[in-house]
């Protein structure tokens, strides 16, 4: 039984390493972990930035990727705690977003301001227990290469949005997005495809 397994089989010990590497009550990692684990665990790419204001919430039991020439501007937030968190070569991750895993980022992807990509849910159905106390539950949320998300727009838990794919400000994301698309609104529905056929921009 290797160590990783051994932790998880002991409760005393999984509470004990979770208070090591977790300010108690808070999301941070601690410290000596963003210094002396998380850069030798975590990927970078070459010419890769993540600006000096950025919250990087991210935890060694989860992964981190952020590709070549990528950038988090700052006043952003990056949080790996419940889900791995990939974001691909050459994008954009724009100013004050908020980014929590389970997420796939692709490559050449801009995420204007504002933005909230949340593969995280907080349970809710015992009414004894305050939300808080109920856990929570995941799904992916897939954002494909090439795609331009506008300033507060919000990217629910387990939705894909396909490539190349435009979604206008304000818009909140609830379904599946097809790729060469634009959708706009609350909740956001496609209002143009690319027609391979035509070669042109159609309504939808």
């Amino acid at each position: 039984m290797g160590l990783k397994e051994k932790i998880n089989s002991n409760e005393k010990l999984k509470k004990l390493a979770h208070w090591s590497i977790l300010i108690p009550k808070q999301a941070r990692p601690r410290l000596w972990v963003r210094w002396f684990v998380n850069p030798f665990i975590h990927r970078k790419g070459k010419g890769a930035r993540v600006r000096r204001r950025t919250r990087m919430d991210v935890v060694p039991w989860n992964k981190f990727e952020l590709g070549a020439e990528s950038t988090i501007e700052d006043f952003s937030a990056v949080n790996n705690g419940v889900g791995d968190v990939f974001i691909g070569a050459r994008t954009r991750i724009g100013l004050s977003n908020t980014i929590i895993g389970p997420v796939n980022i692709g490559n050449d992807v801009r995420l204007a301001q504002n933005i909230t990509v949340s593969g995280l849910n907080h349970d809710y159905q015992d009414v004894s227990k305050p939300i808080h106390e109920q856990g929570v539950s995941t799904a992916t949320i897939t954002i494909e290469d090439g795609t331009w998300l506008g300033a507060n727009v919000v990217v629910v838990a387990g939705v894909t949005i396909g490539k190349n794919c435009v979604v206008a400000a304000g818009s909140i994301v609830t379904k599946d997005i097809p790729s060469y698309s634009v959708a706009v609104g609350n909740p956001a529905r496609v209002i143009k495809q690319y027609n391979e056929e035509t070669k042109t921009w159609e309504k939808v």
